[in-house]
């Protein structure tokens, strides 16, 4: 039985713990948070902490999951590989690029513990579905790719955690907190994006939040692929992702957990389906159980069969070039 440990006992844990649940190899086995309050909330047998240094000393855990804010993805995760401890860190990896790049040669400079990125969406089975299509060339190479993530999120979603709004701890909004999967499925499936040009903007009318939540994006990929990624917290509600991809002989569409073809006629043939999130959050991937149980068996087996910093540094690059071009008016390279 390999042994769990939480880092922020925050929205997000509920799908980790869900997701070390499900698989039988896995045990939760302490929970460590600032807020001493919470305590009261941890799953029965699992010890709760409020020194994460002192959790991991104590209950000697083989995977440590980092569900801390933003700002204290790098920091934190930092400290636990210096201590010996692998990490499954929650997006994002980084604030900046500067600080995505300490990451990669952190993960270099301890070659003895793993280091994984939770970029589930990549192993949707729509996604995995896509991905094999587009490799088999059997429609040829993508000419054009669009994501559109048309979410919201209201005042009360500011007023919960306020740190969400501000710059100096989110690094961002819509595009890091909510739409950075779908971002990265564009480059997961499009490949290396060379330029882009940018407008980035907040719509909504709440002057305590600081951050982003519309942005608009073209997409030059270096294969010649043109693409458009859209988003923002500002939709009258939380709807569907929308992932498009054109090839030369044929287009297929990702919606509510579904992978179509588009016919000739523009009717939608059904390709696969993947298991929806329970609750609220039915809206987000929901292959958190396979992405967690492939690093732990990446662990256990000493692999490198998983989602590498490297990836998720990729993804800041990206949006921080989104920041640039908005900022400068330009067209920019990545």
């Amino acid at each position: 039985m390999m042994k769990a440990a939480i880092v922020g006992f925050g929205t997000i844990s509920i799908v980790h713990i869900d997701a070390i649940a499900s698989n039988p190899g896995m045990e939760l086995v302490a929970i460590c948070d600032i807020n001493e309050e919470l305590a009261a909330k941890v799953p029965a047998g699992v010890k709760f902490y409020t020194d994460y240094k002192k959790m991991c000393e104590e209950v000697k855990p083989d995977v440590v999951h980092n569900l801390l804010p933003h700002y204290l993805h790098y920091p934190v995760t930092k400290e636990l590989v210096e201590m010996g401890f692998n990490v499954f860190c929650e997006k994002p990896i980084a604030l900046n690029t500067k600080e995505a790049e300490q990451f990669c040669a952190l993960e270099k400079a301890h070659p003895e513990v793993k280091i994984g990125v939770c970029l589930q969406n990549r192993m949707n089975e729509t996604t995995e579905e896509l991905k094999k299509i587009i490799e088999s060339g059997e429609y040829g190479k993508i000419i054009g790719i669009r994501g559109f993530v048309p979410w919201r999120r209201d005042k009360t979603y500011y007023d919960a955690q306020p740190w969400r709004g501000k710059w100096k701890y989110a690094g961002g909004g819509s595009m890091i907190n909510q739409s950075l999967h779908t971002l990265d499925l564009l480059y997961f499936l499009g490949g290396d994006i060379a330029k882009l040009h940018a407008v980035v903007g907040q719509t909504n009318e709440y002057p305590e939040v600081e951050v982003e939540g519309d942005i608009i994006a073209r997409l030059e990929f270096a294969n010649g692929a043109n693409g458009l990624f859209f988003a923002t917290n500002n939709n009258w509600t939380n709807e569907s992702v929308q992932i498009r991809v054109a090839m030369e002989k044929g287009i297929f569409h990702i919606e509510d957990n579904t992978l179509y073809k588009i016919e000739a006629d523009s009717s939608r043939t059904v390709i696969c389906k993947a298991p929806k999130l329970e609750g609220i959050k039915f809206y987000y991937g929901a292959s958190h159980t396979r992405l967690v149980a492939r690093f732990y068996e990446a662990v256990k087996n000493n692999t490198d069969d998983y989602i590498h910093i490297s990836e998720g540094a990729m993804i800041v690059k990206l949006m921080d070039s989104i920041f640039r071009s908005s900022n400068t008016g330009r067209l920019v390279e990545v």
